[in-house]
């Protein structure tokens, strides 16, 4: 497998990892000022004790809190833009999302708009960068996929153009992420799914990279392994401790890579699915593509491919490369089959009219540059198209 061997490796948050670290957050806080942001889903949800619990431990560490309870599911510039306001009012001196990666985003996006000039949407990646007046962003996930605690980035949609894209800069990487498994305990089987899908794509999507080095194939192989182990396991029973914790680790690696490496085709498209189609997760859009993605870039990427099917199938150990790397396609197609997520546009309410405009704006993002096999708008649509229907 030919590798880069010029990279950069740059993760300069804290990470705090395992079972109850959730108590370290006021001692962490208190390295960043007296007066914080949380920034979460609604109080009323599953979540809501957590929430109190975090004020509290924050007011026993000397920080005092205002609670932000507006994100929702693809966080949007309305959302983002009413937290920066009760940020800029309280005089926050730091940001704590709490939650998944949608709580993760916005806490990024809210760090920049109540610190700059105008709104997050100001300072997507291909516009200005946000500088290092970004609040200090402090995470702790409930979630294990979206590895948003380890990146520069935060994913953010315009309800008004229907434009999802992202804000990406050194400045918001957070500076300590709490990663607590057993918060993730009580994530219903669906979310588990999903969100751990996007793990495994996170670090398949790293590998496959064009900026890929060493380092990242070291970690994404790893993780890769542990979310074929234990996610099926995890969406199976949700009080599986091992599963949970082995899928924290896989998440947080998933992070790592994709800050290291990127995210390529896959990622590029899912964007511009959550952007004209809200309703669809982030999880169920990488889905419904994969199949047709993984056979669609396999002929690019043949010895990669096959090392990640001998990771996970010791009998592809004396088979060709060739033949090893239509393994990889099969075991990712029984992953999705295993964990419920072997889907088709038609069962997420997305039209084929949809899929024109989706592919359209194919190549407005900057991750399809990275896949190892360039896809033309029209391939993006013959790709997605071939995703409406999957009966069989």
């Amino acid at each position: 497998m030919e590798l880069n061997w010029n990279f950069t490796y740059f993760i300069p948050t804290e990470i705090v990892f395992g079972r109850g670290q959730v108590c370290q957050i006021g001692t962490l806080a208190r390295k960043y000022g007296t007066r914080a942001i949380l920034v979460t889903g609604p109080k009323t949800s599953r979540l809501g004790p957590l929430y109190d619990r975090v004020q509290a431990l924050l007011a026993s560490a000397g920080v005092e809190s205002c609670h932000f309870d507006g994100v929702v599911p693809n966080p949007t510039t309305v959302s983002v833009s009413a937290g920066a306001a009760l940020a800029r009012s309280f005089g926050a001196e730091m940001v704590i999302g709490i939650g998944g990666g949608s709580s993760m985003d916005t806490a990024k996006a809210v760090a920049v708009e109540a610190s700059h000039p105008g709104t997050a949407w100001d300072y997507l990646y291909y516009k200005q960068p946000p500088t290092e007046k970004t609040l200090p962003i402090l995470t702790i996930g409930t979630t294990a996929g979206t590895g948003s605690q380890a990146t520069t980035v935060a994913v953010v949609t315009n309800p008004e153009t229907r434009d999802k894209s992202a804000l990406s800069n050194r400045n918001l990487f957070p500076r300590a992420a709490i990663v607590d498994p057993e918060l993730t305990a009580t994530m219903p089987p669906s979310v588990t799914a999903q969100t751990g899908f996007d793990a495994f794509c996170h670090n398949f999507e790293a590998l496959l990279s064009v900026r890929s080095s060493p380092m990242v194939e070291a970690l994404a192989l790893d993780a890769i392994r542990r979310v074929f182990t234990y996610l099926p396991r995890a969406v199976q029973d949700g009080s599986d401790t091992e599963a949970r914790d082995q899928m924290a680790w896989a998440d947080t690696l998933g992070g790592i890579t994709n800050a290291c490496a990127g995210t390529t085709l896959p990622h590029g498209l899912g964007m511009q699915i959550g952007g004209q189609c809200p309703h669809v997760t982030h999880g169920q859009a990488l889905a419904v593509q994969y199949p047709s993605f993984t056979r669609f870039t396999r002929p690019a990427a043949v010895e990669k491919y096959a090392a990640v099917a001998r990771t996970l199938d010791p009998a592809t150990a004396g088979a060709s490369d060739e033949d090893a790397s239509w393994r990889c396609c099969e075991l990712i197609d029984e992953l999705l089959r295993r964990i419920g997520l072997w889907i088709d546009f038609q069962d997420l309410g997305v039209t084929q009219e949809d899929l024109k405009v989706i592919a359209g704006r194919g190549q407005v993002l900057g991750d399809y540059k990275r896949n190892p096999r360039l896809a033309s708008i029209e391939e993006m649509y013959q790709l997605l198209i071939s995703c409406w229907d999957r009966k069989a």
